[in-house]
């Protein structure tokens, strides 16, 4: 028997799922949303539930806040290590995004950037961890953070990677708590 296992989409899935905040919306949406096919959305979260990351489908596949917390900040570098590679036109990630942008200042190397041809940032590819991530991202706002966040964490120095993942705890815990006022009514 083949041990499925995570793959680099299924933190994008994830990451899409953290920004609908609560409710999943139909596959159909997921796979507009993510600009991927309703059968990989459907595949991730199968692996997602398998890896207890997001609830089984009776609960609406919600994210396990605490398990995905645990996850992206001690896991996701390990499990998907970021890929750096030429200086190219892309989208800026990492702590060249928001929300690490106003905080770290790349001083005179090139920022980390997603490839992407409407790109209007010259840097470093770092390689998303899905093809269509830097569209949908530029779609969606809290993905984008939440993606940029999920980088920082994969490359980042020390510094990077504490400022990472103090601001994505603090997107995280707002749907932990509305979680629990929801479930106390």
């Amino acid at each position: 028997m083949v041990q499925p296992s995570l793959r680099p989409q299924d933190v994008f899935v994830l990451a899409k799922l953290l920004s609908y905040k609560g409710r999943r919306p139909p596959m159909a949406q997921m796979s507009v949303d993510l600009s991927i096919s309703s059968s990989e959305v459907h595949a991730a979260l199968k692996r997602l539930v398998l890896a207890r990351l997001v609830s089984g489908d009776a609960e609406g596949n919600r994210p396990l806040i605490e398990a995905v917390q645990e996850f992206l900040v001690h896991g996701v570098k390990y499990a998907f290590p970021a890929k750096r590679g030429e200086v190219t036109r892309g989208v800026p990630t990492s702590y060249a995004a928001p929300p690490l942008n106003s905080e770290i200042d790349s001083g005179s190397e090139p920022p980390p950037v997603w490839p992407f041809p409407e790109g209007e940032h010259r840097g470093v590819t770092l390689e998303p961890l899905y093809k269509s991530a830097p569209a949908a991202a530029l779609r969606d706002p809290f993905l984008y953070e939440l993606l940029a966040l999920i980088d920082a964490l994969r490359e980042g120095r020390v510094r990077e990677r504490k400022l990472a993942e103090k601001e994505l705890i603090a997107r995280l815990r707002p749907s932990l708590h509305e979680r629990s006022e929801s479930q106390a009514t």
